[in-house]
């Protein structure tokens, strides 16, 4: 599968948002990524729906909506109606799988399901064949910058030979640690979504490092 590049928007410039926006347009991503964090699910809180409406409305690139809050189903319609174009959930954020995933689907998004770095695939592999998207956290969701976990190594193979065998295209993402060293890794192991956030905000030339995590 071709390799997609979600430009994390968490490492941005938040005063200059539009202009990162852009750039990471004009350097070649091909999604932006957008974190949606609550304070409970886990310890950090970024933004929400008044960004995502600006967001949406200047952004040309799909945008990849992370909600990693508790009981999501209750923002599933929201978020569409904001510009989301996709939509991953964490397993372990709420009690009915499937009701969430409906509801996305529902709404007109790509439905994405995740697991933290300590919850097996097998968790979520009764889902694989419903959703369009697995992401596999390389880090501990909550805060950016962390270093790649290489642990979650086998857990992105696991979760790309259970969606081969569905016969269905199925993107494995991967957003945590993803730079020029750890891109061929997970590539190697699977992933074709990678997620990178300052490896490529941070950098005088966005264009250059993009073509290095496709590989």
């Amino acid at each position: 599968m071709e390799t997609i590049i979600s430009a994390s928007l968490l490492s941005a410039d938040f005063s200059r948002l539009g202009e990162d926006i852009k750039r990471a347009e004009n350097s070649g991503a091909d999604w932006l990524h957008y974190d949606v964090m609550d304070g409970i699910f886990v310890p950090s809180i970024s933004f929400g729906e008044p960004v995502l409406k600006c967001v949406s409305a200047s952004a040309e690139l799909p945008i990849d909506v992370h909600l990693m809050i508790t009981d999501p189903v209750r923002y599933i319609d929201r978020y569409a109606a904001l510009g989301a174009d996709g939509i991953t959930f964490h397993c372990e954020a709420c009690d009915n799988v499937n009701e969430v995933i409906d509801r996305i689907h529902k709404a007109g998004c790509h439905a994405g399901i995740s697991v933290k770095p300590a919850t097996p695939v097998s968790e979520i592999e009764q889902y694989i064949a419903d959703v369009d998207l697995v992401l596999i956290m390389t880090v501990e969701p909550g805060f950016g910058g962390q270093e790649f976990m290489d642990c979650t190594l086998e857990k992105i193979a696991q979760a790309r030979d259970i969606a081969d065998r569905t016969g269905r295209d199925i993107n494995i993402q991967v957003d945590g640690g993803i730079n020029d060293k750890t891109a061929p890794l997970v590539r190697k192991y699977g992933a074709n979504v990678l997620v990178s956030g300052s490896h490529l905000f941070c950098a005088d030339d966005m264009a250059e490092r993009i073509k290095v995590l496709r590989g």
